[in-house]
């Protein structure tokens, strides 16, 4: 793996939050439709060094397949998730991340807390609103 610090802002461990069932030693690699929104091409891969942030993506993600999270190491540069970061969290207190290039996954993590169903079905309401007003992710 290379050297965390010549990656980007930040030493992890780092976290992935999907509902994919994966196995330690698999790349995840952007490029295949987006788990959010219009399921667009992804251009990027999102890791986070906060659990909370992960069990989003994990609850968030399409899919009936229950939410997973896994450690996950970047393979290349990573920077601040601009979706997140200066939008809605100067600072990025989240640690949110994204990355154009592959994940390997480390391992899961196999016991994490989801969050209370009314702040769970809250966020939803708050991305349907978003899709109704037509705002997309940051993909530039």
């Amino acid at each position: 793996m290379p050297d965390l610090e010549s990656l980007g802002p930040d030493l992890g461990p780092f976290f992935h939050g999907t509902k994919a069932d994966l196995r330690p030693g698999e790349l995840l690699a952007p490029g295949y439709a987006s788990n959010f929104g219009r399921r667009a091409t992804a251009s990027f891969l999102y890791l986070t060094a906060t659990l909370d942030a992960a069990t989003w993506g994990a609850e968030l993600a399409v899919g009936d397949a229950p939410g997973r999270i896994y450690e996950v190491e970047p393979t290349g540069p990573f920077e601040d998730d601009p979706n997140l970061t200066d939008q809605r969290f100067p600072g990025n207190p989240t640690r949110s991340y994204r990355t154009r290039h592959a994940l390997r996954v480390v391992g899961e993590i196999e016991r994490w807390e989801p969050h209370p169903p009314e702040v769970l079905q809250h966020m939803r309401d708050h991305l349907d609103e978003l899709e109704r007003q037509g705002i997309e992710a940051i993909e530039d």
